[in-house]
């Protein structure tokens, strides 16, 4: 009965990753996808570009060419790399990393940290803009709020307009400081003027996907996702230590088959493969996530969790500055390394008495560690 619910739960998340179009992307080829979480590897280059429509995207690695974005949060880390532009529309906008070209951006929040660099122009409008790195281009921002951190350089001229602009002692600003209270600011997808879109716009629609995903995983293997929300709720370190494990460990080890003619279709099906695993991985761990609260409130619910857990991890990932990019990042690892140690066979038969095979949920289980 396990196996048999493991390759149900394959071949329709194989399904609804075709028709929905969703779900986190590690690629190693141009990318383009709509919903979901995109999370970029360390060790992993993006070539010709990547686009995604309400989703989140994480970039630890390098994007050689443009990245586009509507909806969600976009979070380009400290060792995250974008060669060409970046065209951003979300709610909360973090850059950490290099941007090599142009950056528009339009969205609830957006914070140029002192190790972000942009080799371009920056554009853009949001409620709250802080600039703490390097520009090299010209900067014009439309904002309620505008704060010009001491760190700050800007090697072209600043045209802005806020309600509130601070700016801090030792902030460098080569060109001239002009406010203009005419200032019209946007960005654009495609080709076409994208206007500011609200930050739960991106997070209802993910919020919807990762539900039908999360549907299918309790209806098609609902003894193995017992098993894996027991992990993840009484092994709680050991699955994130696990999912870490695996996060890093699966791209190298396909990088390394990559290495070898015969292994890069193996390589390529490996990729495919291993974004299914971290979109499930992903709802794996809401799904832990909203048992623990439920369990706090001393219910016992498998749909309730999914839900609750969803909808939490949702409002969570929607916290500006990068913060909650974090929130999505360790939920990730606590459900991919929860489903990993599962598919090892660890958790015994525990879970078949619990979430996956009754309506009420586990009738034992300790709370999260």
């Amino acid at each position: 009965m396990q196996s048999f619910g493991l390759r149900q739960l394959l071949a329709l998340s194989v399904a609804l990753l075709v028709l929905l179009g969703a779900g986190p992307t590690v690629a190693i080829a141009q990318t383009s996808q709509t919903g979901g979480t995109v999370v970029v590897g360390p060790d992993e280059t993006i070539i010709g570009g990547l686009e995604v429509v309400a989703g989140s995207v994480v970039i630890h690695g390098t994007v050689e060419g443009d990245l586009q974005a509507v909806g969600g949060s976009v979070v380009v880390e400290e060792t995250g790399t974008v060669t060409g532009n970046a065209e951003l529309t979300g709610g909360s906008i973090v850059v950490a990393g290099a941007v090599g070209g142009d950056v528009t951006f339009a969205g609830g929040s957006f914070l140029l940290r002192e190790a972000g660099s942009v080799g371009g122009t920056l554009e853009g409008g949001a409620g709250d803009v802080r600039l703490d790195g390097a520009v090299t281009g010209d900067t014009t921002v439309g904002a309620e709020t505008l704060t010009l951190g001491s760190t700050a350089v800007l090697s072209g001229g600043l045209e802005y307009d806020a309600g509130t602009f601070d700016r801090q002692d030792g902030s460098q600003v080569a060109g001239q400081v002009v406010r203009n209270p005419d200032l019209t600011v946007g960005t654009e997808f495609g080709g076409f003027e994208a206007p500011v879109i609200p930050w739960w716009v991106g997070q209802a629609y993910g919020f919807l996907v990762n539900l039908a995903l999360g549907a299918v995983l309790l209806l098609v293997a609902p003894a193995f996702a017992g098993r894996v929300t027991s992990l993840g709720t009484t092994k709680t370190l050991r699955s994130g230590g696990a999912g870490l494990l695996t996060f890093v460990g699966v791209p190298l080890l396909l990088v390394l088959i990559a290495l070898t003619i015969v292994g890069i279709p193996l390589s390529l099906v490996g990729v495919l493969l291993f974004a299914i695993v971290l979109w499930i991985g992903s709802v794996f761990g809401a799904y832990v996530v909203g048992t623990y609260l439920l369990r706090l409130a001393e219910r016992e619910n498998r749909w309730g969790a999914l839900v609750l857990g969803l909808a939490v991890v949702a409002i969570l990932s929607a916290i500006p500055y990068g913060l909650g990019g974090i929130v999505s990042f360790v939920v990730l690892l606590l459900g991919l390394g929860a489903f990993a140690l599962a598919i090892r066979g660890e958790g015994g038969d525990e879970g078949d008495e619990g979430l996956g095979t009754t309506e009420e949920g586990p009738s034992e289980g300790q709370p999260m560690a």
